[in-house]
């Protein structure tokens, strides 16, 4: 989410002006959403990180075979 702090807000149809309780507004909803986000991350089960941790371990290592098979060195 993006707060909008300028006075004036200008888009290619029109200009409208933001008030100070409307930016308010958005901020709080900015710092809310942070909030948010950053509690999910925390409450995450740490099994659940290391399974994610795994896959992208995986992923990785198919790429770099991918990449080699490309190549014409396959893996051993």
């Amino acid at each position: 989410m993006t707060a909008i702090t300028a006075h004036h807000v200008a888009s290619s149809r029109s200009q409208a002006r933001t008030t100070a309780f409307e930016r308010t507004l958005l901020q709080a909803a900015s710092t809310l959403d942070a909030f948010v986000a950053a509690r999910l991350e925390r409450r995450a089960s740490a099994a659940r990180r290391d399974a994610i941790a795994a896959q992208d371990a995986a992923t990785r290592t198919r790429g770099a075979a991918e990449a080699r098979g490309a190549l014409g060195i396959l893996p051993r």
